[in-house]
């Protein structure tokens, strides 16, 4: 792969398992295939952490309330998470991927860059090592997976869409610009619901719009972010694949049966989640200097309130002092919350090579 002047460009894979948690169910449980299923609580107060796509033909999404997701399919089974079997098995993927590199950046248990620019197999052309990976994970793992393949890390994303579920595709540097050009922005990855109703009202609608805007225009508009739109609506994402990218944060939520509306019920709340947070990072040696608290409303309104400290912690009485602190001013509250989360981050340089984005559901 190569760009107009024959100058040697990366060769970037996005790999990304179809519908991998509820898959897993599925494989596991033979009376759920061809089913719609959803992966969370069936509680009033569940949510829905992964869909089969059976179950995504009814408008069933990741993150929608478990009670919506009833609504739109009647005959949705909800079954649990078990996330020490999807940890297992996003292992067996990473040792798939390792056959052919060591360039590999994880994005969550299902998915991930692979440079395979200089991959050990010495194979030249990147879509025959996205087949054979794919094959390889069908053998292991007995699911699916997608692919895409280009020379830079926003395409390959785009492109592992393409050709959903189970399938690959390429954008190459010749049709990568046009490929941009033509896409509806609230499709690019990156750009949520609120950027791309800000982009409309600007009267940016495709990515050629977007690459009618001057750089200052989008400076002016969206900030730092300005230069990344002006990048991507060219095809151009020089960001390397980083095997060691580091996560910043360690965190935990939970979700309420019942709304809260008294502060002494809410900084009850704030215990557990410090003591879940303060375990990990002990685990881990992990310190970090700001805590940030979450919280989501019963209308779903959610908002951040966070605090630094001038010396690194991971000790549960100190993050719960910091939560309570956070939390004493939100109230008294008209409105009951029905979620609180609270997290770790500012680690240390050395730590950060450490840690791990983990967010557990309590």
């Amino acid at each position: 792969m190569s760009g107009d002047d024959g100058t040697p460009t990366r060769k970037i894979i996005h790999v990304d398992m179809d519908a991998f948690y509820a898959s897993v169910e599925q494989r596991d449980n033979p009376d759920l295939r061809g089913k719609p299923v959803a992966v969370g609580g069936a509680a009033a107060r569940g949510v829905v952490a992964a869909a089969s796509y059976e179950a995504r033909a009814f408008g069933v999404r990741s993150a929608l309330p478990s009670v919506t997701a009833k609504r739109r399919c009647p005959d949705l089974i909800f079954v649990p998470p078990r996330f020490d079997v999807y940890r297992a098995v996003s292992g067996q993927i990473r040792e798939i991927f390792a056959e052919h590199t060591n360039l590999i950046e994880p994005l969550s248990l299902d998915e991930a860059y692979l440079d395979v620019t200089d991959n050990k197999q010495g194979i030249p052309i990147a879509t025959e090592i996205a087949t054979i990976i794919r094959t390889r994970i069908k053998e292991v793992t007995g699911l699916n997976a997608s692919a895409g393949i280009s020379y830079c890390k926003f395409l390959a994303k785009m492109a592992s869409d393409l050709n959903k579920p189970n399938g690959q595709a390429v954008i190459t540097p010749k049709n990568g610009a046009a490929f941009v050009e033509e896409l509806a922005v609230k499709k690019f990855h990156g750009v949520g619901p609120a950027t791309a109703a800000k982009m409309e009202r600007l009267g940016i609608l495709t990515g050629a719009d977007l690459k009618a805007k001057s750089l200052s225009f989008l400076q002016e508009h969206f900030g730092k972010s300005g230069a990344w739109y002006y990048n991507i609506s060219r095809g151009i994402d020089h960001r390397a694949v980083q095997p060691d990218r580091p996560r910043k944060s360690v965190g935990a939520e939970d979700t309420f049966t019942i709304d809260i509306f008294d502060l002494d019920a809410a900084r009850a709340e704030i215990t557990p989640l410090a003591t879940k947070v303060s375990r990990h990072c002990e685990s881990k040696d992990l310190k970090g200097r700001t805590v940030t608290l979450k919280v989501k409303y019963a209308d779903f309104q959610t908002i951040t309130r966070s605090r630094t400290v001038p010396t690194s912690i991971n000790a549960a009485d100190a993050l719960e002092a910091i939560g309570y602190a956070l939390l004493a001013p939100l109230f008294p509250t008209a409105k009951g919350i029905r979620l609180l989360g609270l997290t770790l981050s500012s680690f240390s340089e050395e730590e950060e090579n450490e840690a791990s984005q983990f967010e557990l559901q309590i």
